[in-house]
């Protein structure tokens, strides 16, 4: 991408901590930087990931030993719900995935999974075009527009039944599991954070139920440690991992906040001090909520009780560049040797994003208006920071992806 964009001045970090060797898993990793999962919608309409994909994962897992998190993927059509993002139900998206999985152990960095469902921030229209459901905790609308579109298609919000959510933890998403595997990713990781569906559900502004999946933290917290459990023999909880976002409002009205983010916490300490450590956590920041920054005043709490309980292994993201070129809050949050630092927005428009940490290369600044949508521009148009070729905007907005498989 032809960029004129500020650039992001930084000290080289190749020296510190970041660049230490870690474990996580059955892996040991030589630096301690990961790309956090980014919904970047270059997916077919249809979920399939695509050829666009493929270079993109390759490239941000250029420095051997990256743990590349790839976007939040579909673990099965009813959890679906939005056009052009991949998921990973069926053998052909396996496939698909297989080829993005293999570019990145090609680079000798390491892949992960994140399995999603959207709950009440699906498009119901999208929901109704597939057949599927509009289902939630409850029949609690994100806002009046999800309310009227889905009255309108005749696709109403309402509540998950047990039996649904029981298909969901001995079903859907072990299938979504195993086929993540057979595409070999090296971790699975659950999506329970920023309003969808296993976030709603601990959320008390969108959980309104009246049995064993609502009103306690430990009723609350169920359906989520129900699937954890059922994956663990499946993947291996080595290789499972979990994100979570205790200060996040993102498409909720009121935060999950600390309670019954502790309660899991322990709960999942519980079973590594059984013999079944997750290979990490990954916890958002109170620093942003989504890909959004949170200013100072407006942050709700802390992160610190996490760590007072869950002694393994955390993946932590949240614009960890405000304060660069010092980069004080990401050297401190290394400190306690179980920390991987993860980006996102810059990870996007610097595919060598590793390297310039390593050695205080000017960061690119990404393009939020590219985020979204479908072409390859902004996508695969970014410079290393060698390279200064130019990409006719025109020809890369027309190029779209076609189904690896």
């Amino acid at each position: 991408m032809s960029n004129n964009s500020d650039l992001v001045q930084i000290r080289p970090l190749g020296h510190t901590k970041l660049f230490q060797p870690i474990k996580v898993g059955t892996h040991t990793l030589p630096q301690r930087i990961a790309f956090a999962p980014s919904t970047r919608q270059r997916g077919t309409s249809d979920y399939y990931p695509t050829d666009l994909q493929l270079p993109y994962y390759k490239a941000r897992g250029q420095y051997p030993g990256t743990l590349v998190i790839t976007e939040a993927t579909y673990v099965s059509p009813g959890g679906a719900g939005r056009a052009n993002v991949p998921g990973i139900w069926n053998d052909k998206q396996a496939a698909g995935w297989k080829k993005i999985t293999d570019a990145i152990r090609e680079e000798k960095s390491y892949s992960s999974v994140q399995l999603w469902h959207l709950g009440r921030t699906a498009d119901p229209a999208q929901l109704k075009h597939d057949g599927q459901p509009f289902i939630a905790p409850s029949p609690v609308y994100m806002d009046k527009d999800s309310e009227e579109q889905a009255k309108k298609v005749g696709n109403e919000l309402r509540a998950a039944t047990k039996e649904e959510l029981e298909d969901l933890i001995n079903n859907v998403y072990p299938n979504g599991a195993r086929k993540a595997l057979e595409a070999g990713f090296d971790y699975v990781e659950l999506h329970s954070a920023h309003g969808y569906f296993l976030d709603q559900f601990l959320n008390q502004g969108t959980n309104h139920r009246t049995d064993e999946y609502g009103g306690s933290v430990e009723n609350r917290a169920r359906l989520l440690l129900a699937i954890i459990d059922k994956l663990i023999p499946i993947v291996g909880a080595n290789r499972l991992a979990v994100r979570l976002s205790p200060w996040a409002t993102f498409q909720l009205k009121e935060f999950d906040g600390e309670e019954v983010h502790a309660y899991i916490l322990k709960e999942l300490q519980k079973r590594a001090d059984a013999g079944n450590e997750l290979a990490y956590i990954s916890l958002v920041e109170p620093r942003v909520s989504a890909s959004y920054d949170v200013a100072a005043h407006d942050q709700k709490g802390s992160n610190a009780f996490a760590e007072k309980i869950w002694k393994g292994k955390f993946v932590k993201a949240g614009n960890y560049t405000y304060d660069a070129p010092k980069f004080e809050t990401l050297l401190h949050d290394l400190d306690n040797d179980r920390t991987l630092i993860a980006f996102s927005r810059f990870f996007t428009s610097n595919p060598d994003l590793v390297y310039r940490l390593k050695n205080g290369v000017a960061l690119q600044h990404y393009d939020r208006p590219t985020f979204y949508t479908h072409d390859n521009y902004g996508y695969n148009t970014w410079n290393q920071h060698d390279g200064n070729k130019q990409f006719d905007k025109e020809v890369e907005q027309k190029r779209v992806g076609k189904v690896l498989a």
